[in-house]
This record gives C-alpha cells, structure tokens and sequence, in this order.
C-alpha cells in the first residue's frame, strides 16, 4: 500500500492526465520513468534492441489503460512496472516464435563465454514474483540483505534464504533456455 501522500498525488496525476491534461501526464511520467527504464532493462536481461521495444510499448499501454490504475492500490511505478511485466513476456514469445522461423547465426560463437541477454530475460521473466523479486532488490536496486530483510519484514535469514532459492530457480531457468542451441 502507498503511502497517503503518495496515494493522494498519484490520484490528483491520474485524474488530471484523463481530464486531458497534457502537462500533468508528463510531470507523472518524467517522475516514474527512471525507476520503470531500470526495471525493463533488469527484465531484459540488457538487450537494448528488447528494452527500447519493450519501454516503447510499456509506456504506451499505460497510457492507453491509465483508468484502470488504482492510487488506492499500489503507486503509479508499480503499476507500470507490471505493465511492462507483461509486456516482456509477450515481446520474448514474440520473438521466440519469430526465432523458430528465422533462425540468424550465433553472434557469440567466436565468443562462446559472452552472457545472452536474451536467454537472461527469458529466465527473469520464467521466475516466480517473488524470486524475481528479490534478485532485483539484491542487484539492480543494490541493496543489502538486511535492507531488504527490514523493508520485507523478514527476518536476513529468511532472505538469505530466498536469495539462494532464487538464484537457483534463475539458474536453471537460464541453463532451460534455447541459448545453448545459438
């Protein structure tokens, strides 16, 4: 849950950007969107050519939806961020369905330790919430364990615990993936 002040401007952004306030949408947008670019970039595993895609859309389906964000609920970043959720996974099956028809050559077989970003998204984005979660906290956001411990209510160890459970999960989501065929 926001906080009321948090809660309270996000309302009066919302309300203004439907009345048609061009000026508002852009003060809300220019507030949000470094947080939203970190998160797509994160989710995208650093494939530009996906994250530019992906931003591009993200911030267009928010527009388009902006009625069903609710202030109440959660903060304007979060709702986008889940808009670009949603938005990564369906750019990757995408483009997976367009990889199964065209195939390039592997860029990185001259090359063969360079990290596939892609490969990475697609792990990110097969992970539970939770795991991707706190892998984002622990090395996009850079926090500590006893930050995110504190922010969580959780106790280190439990977190501790979920770091691992996750780093596994993204582990064999990533060695699932098609890069090794590439």
């Amino acid at each position: 849950m926001p906080d009321e002040s948090t809660a309270r401007r996000d309302a009066n952004d919302r309300r203004a950007a439907l009345a048609g306030d061009a000026d508002a949408w852009a003060d809300w947008v220019g507030r949000t969107y470094a947080p939203v670019e970190a998160f797509v970039r994160w989710r995208c595993g650093g494939v530009k050519d996906l994250a530019d895609d992906c931003l591009q859309e993200t911030w267009l389906t928010a527009a388009r939806t902006v009625r069903q964000f609710d202030p109440a609920r959660g903060e304007f970043a979060g709702w986008v961020c889940g808009v670009a959720r949603n938005v990564v996974r369906n750019q990757l099956r995408a483009r997976r369905r367009h990889g199964a028809r065209h195939r390039p050559l592997p860029e990185h077989a001259a090359c063969p330790h360079r990290h596939d970003g892609t490969a990475v998204a697609e792990a990110l984005a097969a992970l539970p919430e939770r795991h991707e979660a706190v892998l984002r906290a622990k090395y996009l956001d850079g926090r500590t364990v006893r930050e995110i411990a504190a922010d969580w209510g959780e106790t280190e160890k439990a977190v501790e615990s979920l770091l691992t459970r996750a780093r596994d999960a993204f582990r064999a989501a990533y060695e699932r993936s098609d890069h090794a065929d590439r």
